[in-house]
């Protein structure tokens, strides 16, 4: 297997063989409400299992196995992922969700105790959306003897955004997803978006040290008013969600404007240097809102590219703003990124970017991400860009790999960047 990322439609079913009623009915409630869909193969139990051994005697199905691979306190977001790997996989595969809160990637502070942990409720969410196995394993399971001595680096990508605010963080969620990649065995990975530089370094990861798996990044899912998914939103106060809100505002705010902007730029091109002149005709004739309109094509057609620093703009000044609010948001970063090494974009990118924000509201730290693309309506950009995600909602769908469940491959030996572009 290769180490591509392909970001599949959680909400289009993979395999011929399940009950798309139930589809429906889920992508008609909002995110979070009701209840999961449920598994492709309702008769079969569900195994709950707490060691290696006895996951390597749950009977292994003739299909590829997917693992999707949480810290427990799952919701929908998590239910999202496993409905995922189970398509993927169709019937004949299965599905092997991991509950393991991982002490490796906690820093000093930080809530590892507090961390919820709710099995019960867990296993019968993951039973519901699709999953084969529950593997529950203790710390002592995991780390026999005590932490590792020795620990999978992250490189310089761990040390940027969260880990700079995080030091060490990802070279525990590497050791740890590497444990458990290895306890698992499984040919496909399933990550959320959501935590996009942890789904990077993990595909990195893979390419880089050939690990015989391809990681599967899902879109986030979100709220009806418009926050990520999280288990740590149980911590917010009504007030500190209000606040919280500033997250998902901000990065939809950077997304229209880019919107607005590259929608400018395609008028400019079509209408070239007649727009000044037009303009002046315009303001000659009093009508003043049709020539400021028609001086801003001609800006556009002429000015540099900005769309970046406009990016940044929007989603700063809503960030700003809620740092006024009562209780306030305290930003850690703001930041706006190559996904293939996270480092901050120059104004006259274009191309795929990540714009990424992390905050504290009240004692509780949230992230969120938006994936742009700048540049889109270049030719140029089209042609380098056609068919990549355009908006927070938007996926990718690999044709081969959405019309029948997977099997087992070889490994592949092309290093591939953390968004499927090869290196």
């Amino acid at each position: 297997m290769t180490a591509a990322l392909q970001i599949p439609d959680p909400e289009q079913p993979m395999d011929g063989g399940r009950d798309r009623s139930a589809d429906a009915a889920h992508s008609a409630s909002p995110a979070g409400a009701g209840h999961p869909a449920p598994p492709v193969d309702a008769g079969h139990p569900v195994h709950l299992v707490h060691t290696a051994a006895a996951l390597r005697d749950v009977p292994r199905r003739a299909g590829a196995r997917a693992v999707v691979m949480t810290m427990g306190a799952l919701h929908e977001g998590h239910a999202t992922l496993i409905r995922a790997a189970r398509r993927r996989v169709g019937p004949g595969g299965q599905v092997v969700v991991t509950v393991f809160v991982n002490p490796l990637q906690f820093g000093a502070g930080e809530d590892l105790d507090r961390y919820p942990r709710t099995l019960d409720a867990d296993v019968e969410l993951a039973a519901a959306a699709g999953a084969d196995a529950v593997f529950a394993p203790s710390v002592d399971e995991v780390y026999p003897g005590g932490e590792p001595q020795i620990r999978i680096a992250a490189g310089p990508m761990g040390t940027l955004l969260e880990g700079a605010s995080r030091p060490g963080h990802f070279d525990g969620v590497l050791t740890v997803v590497a444990k458990l990649l290895h306890l698992t065995a499984p040919d496909l990975a399933f990550y959320g978006q959501k935590d996009a530089q942890q789904l990077a370094v993990i595909t990195r990861m893979a390419a880089d040290l050939n690990f015989p798996v391809e990681i599967v990044g899902v879109p986030t899912v979100r709220e009806e008013d418009g926050l990520a998914l999280s288990s740590r939103n149980r911590y917010l106060s009504a007030p500190e969600r209000s606040t919280a809100l500033a997250l998902s505002a901000a990065l939809f705010a950077a997304r229209d404007r880019l919107a607005a902007e590259e929608a400018l730029r395609v008028r400019a091109a079509s209408v070239g240097h007649a727009a000044q002149h037009r303009s002046a005709a315009l303001a000659a004739l009093g009508e003043d809102r049709a020539a400021a309109d028609a001086h801003a094509v001609a800006y556009a057609a002429a000015g540099p590219l900005h769309g970046p620093s406009v990016a940044r703009a929007a989603a700063r000044a809503v960030l700003e703003d809620a740092a006024r609010l009562d209780p306030p948001l305290t930003l850690d970063y703001l930041a706006l990124v190559d996904p293939s090494d996270f480092t901050e974009i120059p104004d006259a990118y274009q191309g795929e970017a990540i714009l990424a924000v992390a905050a504290e509201v009240g004692s509780t730290r949230l992230i969120d991400n938006i994936r742009l693309v700048f540049g889109a309506g270049r030719p140029e950009a089209a042609a380098a860009h056609r068919g990549g995600a355009t908006g927070d909602e938007a996926t990718t769908t690999d044709a081969a790999t959405s019309a029948a469940p997977v099997t087992p491959a070889a490994p592949s030996t092309t290093p591939q960047g953390p968004l499927g572009a090869t290196r």
